[in-house]
């Protein structure tokens, strides 16, 4: 049986998925075969983690809002202010909320006081 020369598509194949492993260490890095299963590995760890990320981001906006909500002593819970908001139909989400407890703990003492009335 003859030899097939292969041509360069092979390696133009491999040098793809090299760029894609070029930060990763060792043999991560270097060998066809680990390469691919690192590059699974990581696109899949990445497709999880965006999931996650919402939900931190968001644990962290309700943190937010309920701490500077309590440290004023507004008559209402965190729960409530959110009850009231959609109550209201005030378009205002988590994270526009933490944003402006941040920035302006007032302008959210504002809306919270208004809200209750």
């Amino acid at each position: 049986m003859t030899r097939i020369r292969r041509g360069y598509i092979a390696r133009r194949r491999r040098t793809k998925i090299r760029l894609f492993a070029a930060s990763f260490r060792g043999a991560h890095s270097r060998l066809t075969r680990t390469i691919i299963q690192q590059k699974i590995r990581a696109l899949g760890s990445a497709h999880r983690d965006r999931g996650r990320q919402k939900i931190h981001f968001r644990r962290l906006w309700v943190t937010r809002i309920n701490a500077i909500i309590r440290e004023n002593k507004v008559s209402c819970s965190y729960s409530r202010l959110i009850n009231n908001l959609y109550k209201r139909q005030l378009l205002l989400n988590r994270k526009i909320l933490a944003q402006i407890a941040i920035l302006n703990r007032n302008c959210l003492y504002m809306i919270s006081n208004d809200i209750l009335k």
